[in-house]
């Protein structure tokens, strides 16, 4: 294994010759019993790109704009059962409050449907998953196809979410695929053809599009918001230059639009800054397909190549004082200054995440709908708060905050 930890270099590999590097890679090999031949995970880069074609249209800002109705109502609803709350002075543990957030925004946008406990249950089987593939990641032994303990609650977690996502696309089928009043995603992906060949995706391949699209927004989005209100208790000058955008933004309204994201620059790069230090996707892969050589340095084929973002974002050649909370490093003229691979949240090159727009949208909406509501604090002696490196990078033990209107 080689791992890349400069910016010339993960150009190289994600850009320049992204055709000689696929994802037939440790870390993909090992999601691969949940995300199997989706977007995020396939090895076989000619389905990859069959798949991309046909859904990167309705992953555009301006398609994703479609969705932001969805992602402002669910965070409206949300804080609406934070007001209902038996005991408002307790914590709240925000980063399980986040999943389900994040899990209903996803459904509403996929499925039209409301998810209710479903949203709970789907959680719960991803963390669990999290859990024991983050461990087989550090040590795999034995092989997962080994019926230990963890590895059968894996099997049962993965069956929990598969049947998450068939019991939607059963019921559209059922219904139409014209059903609902709006076109959802589901509606979009069922009649998507491939420009090539004429044809649309299988059943079989839908519903691995569609997991891969359930754990990507829920992951991203969860994580992302907890760390970012947790960094937020912890720095109330970030917080309250934060506050002072929000209420200058949407003067008298409670709710955010995706109008407003042009004026909510801080916003953008609090949440930037967010993902330089704790990016939920932390490392990806990729496998040489060929003899390659990088600045002078000999890479054989079949060499396991590593990119680590939390890492990368911390070199002390591109960011001063990498530890601290600055979401100044993210003004126009700092970003101009720095190499732009030094930064990949999302990775970069053809195989970018799909959902990067979504994710953004979502993310900064709804901090921004919080913010004009809320204060998040931290209970006095509250612990700090550690990264937990599984397959992603999840806060160890959630995020414990107490609410404070403003």
């Amino acid at each position: 294994m080689v791992m890349l930890n400069h910016p010339d270099y993960i150009r190289h590999v994600l850009v320049d010759k992204s055709e000689q590097y696929d994802k037939n890679a440790a870390v993909f090999k090992i999601a691969r019993p949940v995300l199997r031949d989706g977007l995020i995970a396939t090895p076989d880069m000619e389905l990859w790109r069959r798949q991309r074609r046909m859904m990167a249209p309705y992953f555009t800002p301006r398609t994703v704009s479609n969705f932001a109705r969805n992602m402002t109502d669910e965070t409206t609803s949300m804080l609406g059962r934070w007001e209902e709350r038996s005991d408002p002075a307790a914590a709240l543990d925000v980063t399980d409050e986040f999943g389900q957030l994040a899990l209903r925004i996803v459904s509403k946008s996929l499925f039209n449907a409301e998810v209710g406990d479903a949203a709970q249950a789907f959680e719960r089987a991803f963390q669990l998953a999290n859990t024991v593939l983050g461990d087989f990641f550090s040590f795999p032994f034995p092989p997962l196809g080994f019926p230990t303990p963890s590895h059968v609650r894996l099997r049962r977690a993965i069956d929990r979410m598969d049947g998450f996502v068939s019991g939607f696309i059963s019921e559209r089928l059922a219904q139409g695929v014209e059903a609902g009043e709006e076109p959802d995603l589901l509606s979009l992906f069922l009649g998507a053809v491939d420009e090539n060949d004429g044809k649309g995706m299988d059943l079989e391949q839908l519903h691995h599009e569609v997991l891969n699209i359930c754990v990507g927004a829920y992951e991203t989005t969860t994580n992302t918001l907890a760390w970012a209100f947790y960094l937020l208790a912890r720095h109330p000058e970030v917080e309250r230059k934060l506050h002072a955008e929000v209420d200058r933004v949407l003067g008298e309204r409670t709710v955010p639009a995706f109008e407003d994201l042009p004026e909510l620059t801080y916003t953008r790069m609090i949440v930037d800054e967010v993902l330089r230090i704790y990016s939920p996707a932390y490392q990806l892969m990729r496998r040489a397909r060929e003899d390659d050589v990088i600045d002078g340095y000999r890479v054989p084929a079949g060499t396991q190549v590593l990119v680590n973002s939390y890492l990368l974002h911390r070199h002390p050649d591109f960011w001063e004082d990498p530890e601290r909370f600055d979401p100044e490093r993210f003004g126009a003229e700092e970003i101009a200054k720095r190499p732009r691979h030094a930064y990949v949240p999302f990775g970069s090159g053809p195989r970018v995440c799909l959902g990067k727009h979504f994710a953004l949208t979502e993310i900064c909406l709804a901090m921004a709908a919080i913010a004009r509501r809320y204060r998040l604090v931290s209970p006095p002696g509250a612990p700090e708060v550690l990264p937990d490196a599984l397959i992603t990078l999840h806060p160890k033990g959630g995020v414990h905050l107490r609410l404070e209107r403003r």
